[in-house]
């Protein structure tokens, strides 16, 4: 609906600009709300996710395979708390891109990026958590620190690629400089053919990929489990390779509600991305886009619950203990101080 003034005018987001597209009506409390919220969301998923990449790169305990995935994964979150929510809170709020048409080309760009970038660390993490469950064995000599920063920047680096292929074959820059779109718009939609290829591209493979290892994972850590808690009735000793493997499974558990909230939090997108009717889901497609920014914040709260380094490392960042001398040395698993 169009915003209109005391004397009913039509506001327009550009007003000097003949083909500018037209501002829509917010009431001011409303205005404010959606700022507020916006910009809280903004600190917030910035906030925590800042937590997790210097507790895991200050801490030399931290520095595990999977906690390097994990890293990737905070970085992909924090640069959608820093970019990607405030930028898509404006276009919202405001209803006009201000931002200009290249850079309409650059932001959808970045947030495919992201968001194949996170898909790409969650596939990463569910191979890792299988090898570490199912072959614990051969997981040292088969996932090492160099092999998975490797495979990291080899993630990043195709995510970039697919997507400016996608950019560039769906002539996305063309489209936005077509003179039957309105001048403060920022709104892309591929074609049909494209979305289907995307979605089993982009989504459905990756994602039975990680929902098969994840089975294989969970059916191996009950398994796992009934042998550990069996011993312990029977006052039998539990050797360290127990205890170990233990712990893995602790952390293919709380990895893999990660995966289900991500997956949750993603499907419903990508099926109305397929059956997608400009006229009637414009509303539903926003609900489901900022479900998907919020995820980023959520990530972090997960750690805080299951991961007792995450709050001890918080404690230390937070009351500034981080820069002592030698503080990177901390046994972040076993001290309480």
């Amino acid at each position: 609906m169009a915003y209109e003034t005391e004397d009913h005018e039509t506001q327009y987001c550009f007003p000097v600009i003949n083909s500018s597209c037209i501002k829509g009506r917010r009431s001011k409390y409303e205005y404010n709300i959606m700022y507020v919220f916006v910009s809280l969301l903004s600190a917030w998923t910035v906030f925590l996710n800042l937590l997790v990449i210097i507790s895991i790169s200050h801490f030399k305990k931290l520095h595990t395979p999977t906690n390097m995935l994990i890293l990737s994964l905070a970085v992909t979150d924090l640069l959608v708390g820093l970019f990607v929510i405030p930028v898509e809170g404006i276009k919202i709020i405001e209803t006009c891109w201000y931002f200009g048409h290249n850079f309409c080309g650059i932001f959808i760009l970045t947030i495919a990026l992201l968001f194949s970038a996170s898909l790409s660390n969650l596939v990463c993490i569910a191979v890792d958590r299988f090898i570490a469950v199912c072959y614990p064995l051969l997981y040292p000599q088969t996932i090492t620190m160099t092999k998975t920063i490797l495979i990291i920047c080899l993630c990043w680096f195709c995510s970039l690629t697919y997507n400016i292929t996608i950019v560039i074959s769906n002539g996305y820059f063309d489209k936005l400089n077509k003179t039957d779109i309105c001048y403060g718009q920022c709104s892309i939609v591929a074609n049909f053919a494209w979305r289907v290829t995307d979605l089993f591209l982009s989504f459905m493979f990756p994602c039975i990929g990680i929902i098969t290892l994840y089975l294989r994972v969970f059916y191996i850590v009950h398994q796992q489990v009934k042998v550990i808690n069996s011993l312990v009735k029977f006052g039998k000793c539990v050797t360290e390779s127990s205890v170990r493997r233990k712990s893995e499974s602790k952390a293919a558990l709380t990895l893999g509600i990660i995966v289900i909230i991500y997956l949750l939090c993603w499907i419903p997108y990508y099926i109305l991305s397929v059956t997608y009717d400009a006229t009637n889901a414009f509303t539903i497609v926003n609900f489901l886009t900022w479900t998907l920014y919020v995820n980023s914040g959520l990530n972090p709260l997960i750690y805080a619950l299951f991961y007792s380094w995450f709050k001890l490392s918080v404690k230390y960042i937070l009351t500034l203990r981080i820069f002592q001398p030698s503080s990177s040395l901390l046994d972040i698993f076993t001290d309480i101080a």
